[in-house]
């Protein structure tokens, strides 16, 4: 992430996840961490990705996590089925009038 600011100077970070990974969870973290670190809200551009599929399942003893892990990969397969915009948060769902 490159911050420029008016006068020219900026502000630069670049962070890797520790261990490859196939879930949102963990890259949304990094994100996080990243704005948190500048301050402010910024765009992040993902750089280096694998497909899901080439990268080990990982093992948690996080039950919490775990959950969040097994919903994501029902929602994959929902997408993947009826299409990306299918489901998503409930926050933006919009009931057809």
């Amino acid at each position: 992430m490159v911050l420029t600011f008016a006068g020219g100077t900026s502000w630069e970070k670049t962070r890797r996840l520790a261990e490859p990974s196939a879930h949102d969870d963990d890259l949304r973290t990094l994100a996080y961490r990243l704005m948190d670190a500048a301050g402010s809200a910024a765009d992040l551009k993902g750089e280096d990705l694998a497909d899901a599929d080439q990268v080990a399942e990982q093992i948690s003893l996080d039950d919490t996590r775990e959950a969040r892990v097994v919903a994501e990969a029902a929602v994959d397969r929902v997408r993947a089925k009826f299409g990306p915009r299918v489901i998503g948060p409930a926050a933006v769902f919009r009931r057809a009038s």
